[in-house]
């Protein structure tokens, strides 16, 4: 990382709409339907449901969790003088960092809806979790901070 001045800087999160206490409240409400119907269908002799029935409770929960695990993401999209980085740390802990040039480098939402930069013959995709209207004022803000750059370097 050098010293140059930061014109730009954010952090991209995957929108996560339900906390932890949220989480809890629903899977007890999910154990407690299931296990109420689980013993309505054991009391009328069909004691296999009842299993079923804790088999979709545990497959929400699992799903739940690997929701949770995957909104760990984040991207960090950094421009200053001399580069426009992109880091990029994944649910397992792995990260990426890439580099770009940035008065080369052009942002734009293509036609399948991915947030791209491109330069030089090499491109990326940022904010895959970002929903469409926030990677077109994205896009918007980051092209806005590459064209504010460009003219002082000239």
């Amino acid at each position: 990382m050098t010293d140059s001045a930061v014109h730009f800087d954010a952090v991209l999160h995957p929108h996560r709409s339900l906390t932890p206490r949220s989480f809890l409240i629903v899977m007890i409400l999910i154990g407690t339907l299931s296990f109420i119907g689980g013993v309505v269908f054991l009391l009328m002799g069909a004691w296999p449901v009842f299993g079923f029935f804790g088999l979709d409770a545990a497959l929400v929960y699992i799903a739940f969790k690997r929701n949770f695990r995957d909104g760990e993401r984040y991207e960090t999209v950094r421009l200053t003088d001399d580069t426009l980085e992109i880091h990029r740390v994944e649910p397992d802990g792995s990260d990426t960092c890439q580099s770009f040039q940035p008065y080369w480098t052009k942002v734009l939402v293509d036609e399948e809806g991915c947030l791209v930069l491109r330069s030089h013959g090499r491109s990326v995709e940022i904010g895959r979790f970002l929903v469409d209207y926030e990677k077109e004022s994205f896009r918007a803000a980051l092209d806005t901070a590459l064209r504010r750059l460009k003219p002082a370097r000239i």
